[in-house]
């Protein structure tokens, strides 16, 4: 199955090309200030410090912050004809959903230039923020660092309970990324995940293997702030979650490591629910913060990908440092790239399979 991510293998460039160029204030001024919604924590800090701060400060253009983004809420906001939030940070798949819903403007690319960045990384109704990953992540402490033999190794060992005994933490509330990994832990090889999950036995067969697991779920996590909280107090042995929180969990002193094999290959994005208050203004923030000279400053605050590919050429950032996101080249061919062709035919139907299996 093609997707989204088929052009980032090769393309990453680890050289150095000096600092970002300066960014020219656009003029644009706001009677009121834009709603921008995102999340908290480390992924929360880091857009607004290498995004959000600076755009509004070039610009002129004030941004009321707020935590706590969600599609259903921003979808909600818009079947009840009260929409108040103008720019909302969302996964890709959710982004696919509400859309297919008609819950989202369509981004305005006469305002918004996406020509520098990589083909597959925004929709006529989102644009990509940071590619990711969602990984397996566990105690080094109990298992071992990352390629030791004692060390899990892909999603059959997260759901071996004898081999690799312990507890485990799974996701909460939403079903993107919660069904793939069932599905490869069972046996299903990567590239024929999503051909199995577009039936309701595929979906099925994902939530029985997610019952055997269960007993062993300590935790039902929320948030990334709380998988980075997990893995710093050694809650929970394993648990899935986003790597850039377990970097930055492994920097305050967390026994964490992860690995690409398996993982699952995403982006954020910007969606504008539909009747956004500030429309207009969004838009031109929107388009500011899409620049290469923000995106390439992201990684320095948290390990995600930049999808601008200038940004590769602006950034500052060591070999080492671009060697770790999700995007680099070595990394790619070892996940299975999110479908969003799946997600937007098969979510509502898989969200409320999950959840029901998350209340039993």
């Amino acid at each position: 199955m093609g997707s989204q991510f088929d052009f980032i293998g090769g393309v990453v460039k680890p050289a150095l090309m000096g600092a970002a160029a300066s960014v020219l204030a656009v003029g644009v001024a706001s009677a009121e200030p834009i709603t921008v919604v995102s999340w908290g924590g480390s992924y929360g800090a880091a857009q607004d410090n290498a995004l959000f701060n600076d755009a509004s400060k070039n610009t002129g253009i004030e941004i009321n912050r707020e935590s706590g983004a969600s599609m259903s809420k921003a979808c909600l906001q818009v079947e009840s004809g009260s929409v108040s939030w103008d720019l909302v940070v969302t996964g890709s798949g959710g982004a696919a959903a509400a859309a297919a819903k008609g819950c989202l403007e369509k981004i305005d690319y006469s305002v918004v230039d996406v020509s520098d960045f990589y083909p597959g990384l925004y929709t006529d109704y989102c644009v990509g923020s940071d590619v990711f990953a969602t990984v397996m992540a566990w105690n080094t402490d109990k298992y071992g660092e990352p390629g030791s033999p004692t060390a899990p190794k892909n999603w059959a060992d997260f759901f071996d309970v004898e081999k690799f005994p312990g507890t485990r933490a799974y996701r909460a509330n939403n079903v993107d990324g919660a069904l793939e990994p069932a599905l490869m832990a069972d046996g299903v090889p990567p590239e024929k995940v999503y051909e199995v999950l577009s039936t309701r036995e595929g979906m099925e067969r994902a939530i029985n293997k997610l019952r055997e697991l269960k007993p062993h779920i300590a935790v039902f996590w929320g948030s990334g702030a709380q998988q980075a909280q997990l893995m710093k107090d050694a809650e929970v042995d394993m648990t899935t979650g986003w790597n850039g929180r377990f970097d930055n969990a492994k920097k305050d002193g967390a026994k964490v490591g992860y690995t690409f094999d398996q993982a699952m290959l995403d982006y954020d994005c910007f969606a504008m629910p539909k009747g956004a208050p500030n429309k207009d203004v969004a838009m031109k923030f929107l388009a500011e913060i899409s620049k290469a000279e923000y995106q390439a400053n992201l990684p320095f605050h948290i390990t995600y990908g930049p999808t601008n590919k200038k940004a590769y050429e602006v950034t500052t950032a060591s070999t080492e440092l671009l060697e770790a996101l999700p995007s680099h080249p070595k990394n790619v061919p070892l996940m299975l790239p999110i479908s969003l062709e799946w997600y937007a035919k098969h979510r509502e139907e898989a969200l409320e399979l999950y959840m029901e299996f998350i209340s039993e």
